[in-house]
């Protein structure tokens, strides 16, 4: 994630350029909007469909301070991905049952999480170590310091390359490398924004926390993921702008989250508004109509659509 070029007007991609051209499932927009959609909520609908159990996800929205404000890295998700191929998305995944291991934290303590995170303190711990665990995966970026008022300087090399892929892997969990390492997981520097679930008509469903965090000074990011064609920094504004003309698709949590970010002019300054997020699940619900489809997303009106029955 270090060559530069453009994603959209004023960004700067670490790994390729973002395409104006809008990927297969945009309606509208910029949008990710899957063609099997209708089918499947008609078929909920009707009684024929059995609504996945979510799986437990944590996503990290990272901010660089530039010289016209914060920047957040985004990846492109692969256009092969059997979810959200090609929409643009930020760092993270499926929580794994290793993440529930204790670590070494310099945060809040799990209570203080659970109560944040409306959960139990076990699930908000996993919760919270998959998010810098899949930040790290898949940026390279590690929210995790020698002691709890530093943070890693540099993780570029074959080393921590090695140890990342491991991750990846599942050969090695996210407490062991870290115990390992002799580092402390910085907590304290991730603060809870969102939470959005997937639909019940969405055969994949995940049940996502989104966290914001600012990048550590010294590291940078890269694309260590196989899940993305490209990534790149980019102000909230541009990355918003470029969904409105149709030039960059996006799942409605993430375009949803970019407009949240786009009024704060400092990564500080959002780390802060945080703490007062409502945190509250975002689900979208589907109606019928007259025999149309009427799909909406709970205080995101920009969203909703009318689906013709034909």
């Amino acid at each position: 994630m270090s060559s530069s070029s453009s994603a959209s007007s004023g960004a700067s991609a670490s790994s390729g350029s973002a395409t104006p051209t809008p990927p297969a499932g945009n309606a509208g927009g910029g949008q990710w909007y899957p063609p099997e959609w209708p089918e499947r909520i008609r078929a909920l609908a009707a009684g024929e469909l059995t609504p996945v159990v979510p799986r437990r996800a944590a996503t990290v929205m990272l901010l660089r301070d530039t010289a016209d404000g914060p920047a957040v890295h985004m990846l492109r998700r692969r256009a092969s991905m059997a979810f959200a191929g090609g929409a643009y998305a930020y760092p993270g995944g499926s929580v794994d049952p290793r993440d529930a291991r204790v670590v070494d934290a310099a945060g809040p303590t799990a209570a203080w999480w659970a109560e944040r995170l409306g959960t139990d303190e076990a699930t908000a711990r996993s919760t919270v170590c998959a998010a810098v665990r899949e930040t790290f995966e898949e940026s390279g970026v590690l929210l995790a310091g020698p002691d709890p008022d530093t943070v890693v300087a540099d993780t570029t090399g074959e080393d921590w390359e090695a140890d990342r892929a491991a991750l990846v892997d599942r050969e090695l969990s996210f407490a062991d490398f870290l115990d390992r390492r002799g580092l402390v997981l910085r907590d304290d520097l991730l603060a809870a924004w969102a939470r959005w679930i997937t639909p019940e008509f969405e055969a994949r469903r995940f049940d996502t926390y989104f966290f914001v965090a600012a990048l550590p000074e010294g590291q940078r990011t890269r694309n260590a993921s196989t899940e993305a064609d490209r990534t790149v920094w980019v102000r909230p504004q541009e990355a918003a702008a470029g969904y409105d003309r149709g030039e960059l698709l996006m799942m409605p949590p993430t375009i949803a989250t970019l407009r949240q970010l786009a009024p704060y002019g400092t990564a500080a300054e959002a780390l802060a508004a945080a703490g007062q997020r409502d945190l509250v699940p975002v689900v979208a619900r589907a109606r019928l109509e007259d025999g149309e489809i009427v799909l909406s997303w709970p205080g995101h009106d920009e969203f909703t659509k009318r689906i013709d029955p034909a």
